[in-house]
This record gives C-alpha cells, structure tokens and sequence, in this order.
C-alpha cells in the first residue's frame, strides 16, 4: 500500500473531488489540523499539486467540500453504520486508517447525498481505492459499502 495514488488515467471532477475528499480525510485522522484549515489547504495551497496530497485545479469543489465537511460532522454516525457492516471478525480499530477515510467518505454519499445513486457512489470509492491497493483493500471496501447501501438505500438497488 502506498498513500499515493498509482493510476495515472485522468479522473472526472467528482472523481478528483472525492480523491482529494478522501486524501483530506486521511490528514484529518492524524489529529493534527482542523476540518477547516485542511479544506482550506488543498483549495488554497494544494490546489495544482501532483500526487498525494494534491487537487487538480478543475476539480468539484463544492463536492469536495461537502464531502470532507460532511463527513467529520456525521463521524460519530458514520463509523457506527460502517462498523455494522462489517464481518463478525473484522473491527473498526483493526481497519487501515486510508481504508477508514474511503469507507467514511463512501457512507456519508450513501447516507446523505440521496442525489448520488448507491452504485454510483460505491463505485467511485472502489475506484479510489484501486488507486490506492492492489490487494484485497477495494473487494473490502466494496463490499461494506455495499451492505450500507443495502441497509440505507435498499430500494434504490432493486432497479
């Protein structure tokens, strides 16, 4: 596992949106800086860097921002429906700190962006993870989020 993405094919806005979502995310479980001054760094400062930790320019940044805000407000709800969807064996202190920021940031779709369709929205972080792994990380992560979307947005899946 590497913290810095390895595909180089160019991703959607929202693509580039949610991978910096997702990158933010994982700097805020460090504990080190606020919601608010990193969303301020990679839209001010990060803005056009490459690799990790970078944004692209175009990317969605209301949808950035909407990620990584929603998601540090809904933290506490969140990792409770993730845990829940985990297999009998697995806890949540036992998941990779990047897994956690994908698997938050792909429930806080699922639970409160009704306007993203729960396939589209596991898709999308199956693909970050992809980015990120080359092992069992995106299977996982497809199938925890695929359980909440199960539990949250059953009837969506059915058509």
């Amino acid at each position: 596992m590497s913290d810095e993405p390895k595909r180089a094919a160019t991703p959607s806005r929202r693509q580039a949106a949610r991978l910096a979502a997702v990158q933010a995310l994982y700097q805020w479980q460090e504990g080190e800086h606020a919601p608010t001054e990193i969303i301020e760094q990679f839209l001010n400062v990060r803005t056009g860097e490459a690799g990790e930790g970078g944004m692209r320019r175009d990317a969605d940044r209301p949808l950035f921002k909407d990620v990584v805000e929603g998601t540090v407000a809904h933290k506490d709800e969140l990792e409770q429906t993730v845990s829940a969807a985990l297999a009998e064996d697995w806890t949540w202190k036992r998941i990779d700190r990047l897994v956690r920021a994908i698997l938050l940031a792909g429930a806080y779709e699922l639970l409160h962006r009704r306007d993203v369709p729960p396939r589209v929205a596991i898709n999308e972080y199956v693909e970050i993870a992809h980015a990120f792994y080359d092992q069992g990380e995106p299977n996982f992560i497809n199938s925890v989020l695929d359980r909440v979307a199960r539990q949250a947005r059953a009837a969506e899946l059915v058509k």
